[in-house]
C-alpha cells in the first residue's frame, strides 16, 4: 500500500470520528501521548511530561463521561452544577393522562415554550426528540457530550445528548433534563424513565396514568 494510499484512508478515519469536544480531546491526548513516546528516547524529561500531561487529560475525560451515564441514572444523580452541569428538577402538581384510543398515553407539553406531542413510555429509559421537535425547540446536540447508541425499530442509532431548560405539561415542569435527539424516528417523541423517575410517584389505575411530582398542587387531566 503506498503512501498516499495510508494517508488517505486515515483522513477518512479521522473524518468519522464523532464531532463532539470530547472526542476531539481524546484524539488529541492519544497523538499527544504517542509523539511523548517517541520523544522520551531523546529528551526523557520533556516526552515524559507529555506523557503525562495527555494521562491527566484522558483521565479528566473519563470523569466527564461518568458524570454524563450518571446523569442518565436517576439512582445515580450526580448533578453538580459546580462542575458546569446543570441540576435536573422535577416537580409541580398531580397530573392525570387518561389513555388514548390507539393504547398509548399521550402529552401536549411545551418544550422551552414550543408545544410539543409526547408518548410517555415507561419502557424507555431517556427522554427523546426527533429531529425536527428538537429543532422547532432551539435544542442542539452538546459539544461536549458524547452520543450515544439507541435501538430503534429501524435498528441501532446514534442519538446526541442534549439539555431541555423548561419541559412543561399538566402541572408538571421538568428543567435542566438531559434528553436525546435521534434521527430518522419520525415525528413520536417519548417521555422517557429520567423523567418519570424524578417523580415522587406514578401509577396506573382505571385507565389513567397519573404523575405525581413534589410540591402538591390541584391535580389536572390532561387531553387526549
Amino acid at each position: 500500500m503506498s503512501i498516499d494510499n495510508l494517508w488517505r484512508d486515515a483522513a477518512n478515519g479521522i473524518a468519522e470520528v464523532p464531532q463532539t469536544g470530547l472526542m476531539a480531546v481524546v484524539l488529541a491526548a492519544v497523538l499527544l501521548s504517542v509523539f511523548g513516546g517517541f520523544l522520551r528516547r531523546r529528551a526523557p524529561r520533556l516526552g515524559g511530561l507529555i506523557r503525562g500531561t495527555s494521562t491527566v487529560v484522558l483521565c479528566g475525560v473519563l470523569v466527564l463521561v461518568v458524570l454524563q451515564l450518571s446523569r442518565l441514572d436517576p439512582r445515580f444523580d450526580m448533578a453538580l452544577p459546580q462542575a458546569g452541569l446543570p441540576e435536573q428538577v422535577v416537580e409541580g402538581g398531580e397530573t392525570r393522562v387518561p389513555l388514548a384510543r390507539d393504547g398509548h398515553y399521550w402529552l401536549d407539553a411545551e418544550v422551552n415554550g414550543v408545544p410539543t406531542r409526547f408518548m410517555v413510555d415507561t419502557g424507555a429509559t431517556l427522554t427523546t426528540l426527533g429531529a425536527e421537535s428538537a429543532a422547532a425547540a432551539g435544542l442542539e446536540p452538546a459539544r461536549d457530550r458524547l452520543p450515544i447508541r439507541m435501538q430503534t425499530a429501524n435498528g441501532s442509532i446514534s442519538a446526541s445528548i442534549t439539555t431541555i431548560d423548561e419541559l412543561r405539561f399538566g402541572n408538571v415542569a421538568a428543567r435542566g433534563l438531559d434528553a436525546v435527539i435521534a434521527p430518522n424516528i419520525g415525528p413520536t417523541n417519548v417521555i422517557g424513565m429520567n423523567l418519570l423517575s424524578r417523580l415522587k410517584g406514578w401509577r396506573v389505575e382505571q385507565g389513567e396514568l397519573i404523575l405525581q411530582p413534589n410540591n402538591p398542587q390541584p391535580e389536572l387531566v390532561v387531553d387526549r
